[in-house]
This record gives C-alpha cells, sequence and structure tokens, in this order.
C-alpha cells in the first residue's frame, strides 16, 4: 500500500476541503510549502484548555502534524477520536484562528520517504483511538502531544522533549485542581509521566516556519 494511500479511509471522511493560506516571513505560503511531519500548536476554545495553560504555563493547549495528500494539508491529532482534520478547519477551531507551525531543525535529512513510511505506520496505529481525558502514558487512549511525541520516538527515534510527572505541573490554580478532582478524585497519579505541548513547543530540535 502506497504512503498516500493508507490515509485513504481518513481522507473519505474529512468531506469537502479547501486550501489553506499561510503566512510565512511575510508571504503567502502554498501548502507544497508546508512538510509532512510539520507540527502545529494552538489555543483550544476545549473546556480544559485554561487549566492546560495554567498548569503548564502555555500559551498552546492543543497540537497535531501535518500531513499533505493531493496537494492539500490536514492535521493528524488526538481530539477523540484520533483522526485527520482539514487544516483549514483545524485551525478555525482555535482561539482567534492563531497557530504556531514547527520543523525538525535537520528534517532534510531526517524526514526521508522511508523515515515517513515508518512515521505514518506508527502513526496508523493509533487511528480512531478515543481521547485520554486522564493523560495516561498509554496507547489505549491518546491526548494530543502524547501522540506527536509517540509517532516522533518511534517512527524517528527522536525525543521531542523529556517527558515530565504529572505532579511537576502547577497544580496550584483553582481551574487546575477542579479539572483534576473531576478526573482524578482525591488521589491523583503525580509519578504518572506526561508531555504537554509547551514542552515539545520549547524542544530546541524544532525551529517556526509559520505563525498567525
Amino acid at each position: 500500500m502506497s504512503y498516500g494511500s493508507r490515509w485513504s479511509w481518513l481522507l473519505a471522511a474529512s468531506g469537502v476541503m479547501s486550501l489553506l493560506t499561510l503566512t510565512v516571513c511575510q508571504h503567502e505560503a502554498r501548502p507544497s510549502e508546508l512538510r509532512d511531519g510539520d507540527i502545529i500548536f494552538q489555543t483550544s476554545r476545549s473546556r480544559q484548555s485554561r487549566a492546560i495553560q495554567l498548569a503548564t504555563h502555555s500559551r498552546w493547549s492543543h497540537m497535531g502534524m501535518v500531513h499533505l495528500a493531493g496537494g492539500k494539508p490536514y492535521v493528524y491529532e488526538a481530539v477523540g477520536p484520533v483522526k485527520l482534520t482539514p487544516l483549514d478547519d483545524w485551525i478555525r477551531r482555535g482561539e482567534g484562528a492563531h497557530y504556531q507551525i514547527k520543523r525538525l531543525k535537520d528534517a532534510g535529512t531526517q524526514i526521508t520517504p522511508r523515515s515517513l513510511k515508518r512515521m505514518q505506520s506508527e502513526a496508523m496505529k493509533f487511528r480512531g483511538r478515543p481521547y485520554d481525558l486522564t493523560f495516561e502514558w498509554s496507547d489505549a487512549r491518546l491526548y494530543c502531544s502524547e501522540l506527536v511525541w509517540k509517532v516522533y520516538q518511534r517512527g524517528l527515534g527522536i525525543e521531542l522533549a523529556r517527558p515530565a510527572r504529572l505532579g511537576d505541573a502547577d497544580l496550584s490554580a483553582p481551574e487546575v485542581r477542579s479539572l483534576m478532582r473531576q478526573r482524578y478524585g482525591e488521589k491523583l497519579p503525580l509519578d504518572e509521566p506526561v508531555v504537554s505541548p509547551q514542552q515539545i513547543f520549547d524542544s530546541p530540535l524544532l525551529m517556526t516556519v509559520a505563525s498567525r
């Protein structure tokens, strides 16, 4: 099965698709200027977004990976279920339609046709998995940054960030404490490995290629 055809089951469900105009270095970027594996960040408008921002001291609360098919850009994301979303739809879902796209600094040598197939093979293993509301380090359910981290680590052997402990997050804000009580009760799994969008955003392995 070819690289493009492996995504066909997802693309068929995407409905009508349109192209996205991106601003890169003060000019309009065509989808061809993006690359498979680029990582995109946004501020989600989900109910948990504010708590994630406070706990991780981050502007960003959601992320995914760019995938190009037929000249059109998509985001592979863990949002319940893990799926492909047209990039322009994905951006419109975010706060103010703002986003930032990053890429491996050495993507030209690291992300080859062969390594892309490995990444895609790992990504396919997660298709349709439910969203992980309790941020467990398990493949049964996934959250956004966990999905990206695992595809890069298992497909390329690259750890975009070192997983932290849940207990290392800032759990002091009322919004964060309320969310934790709802999902965990009184016993928090403070030693659970976690990786946040901000940890990956701050990775020294990445460079910014587009933002708005």
